[in-house]
């Protein structure tokens, strides 16, 4: 039985170097998301851990692995991310990892109503 699914989600986890989370946050808010909006790239869930600041999670949806790869090949290729936030983001990312999964209704739902950048400051 084939189970439907609504694509994929790639879910990234990234380790900033110690001290850097709220630096990462504001170039991420300020310029990286904008610009990955520009691409129309598909952003559901982003922000600090609730548990370190120094650790980071954003989750985009995408179609299939194929639709995946042209995505982040156009995107990371483009001048628009190597001349703009590219060199700032990477200077604060110490290590990350990827796990990429199928999405169905419920999590791409549930995902949508997950932005911890902005659950940090009406917590404060």
């Amino acid at each position: 039985m084939k189970r439907e699914t609504n694509g994929i989600a790639e879910i990234f986890c990234i380790n900033l170097k110690p001290g850097t989370g709220t630096a990462f946050n504001k170039i991420y808010i300020e310029q990286s998301l904008p610009l990955q909006k520009r691409w129309k790239v598909d952003i559901l869930a982003f922000g600090p851990s609730l548990h370190d600041e120094d650790s980071y999670l954003v989750v985009r949806r995408y179609k299939d692995l194929a639709d995946r790869q042209q995505s982040q090949d156009s995107f990371y290729g483009s001048d628009e991310w190597k001349k703009g936030p590219r060199e700032a983001i990477l200077a604060l990312i110490e290590n990350y990892t990827t796990v990429v999964v199928p999405v169905n209704a419920a999590l791409l739902e549930g995902l949508k109503g997950i932005n911890l950048a902005s659950r940090k400051d009406k917590e404060s």
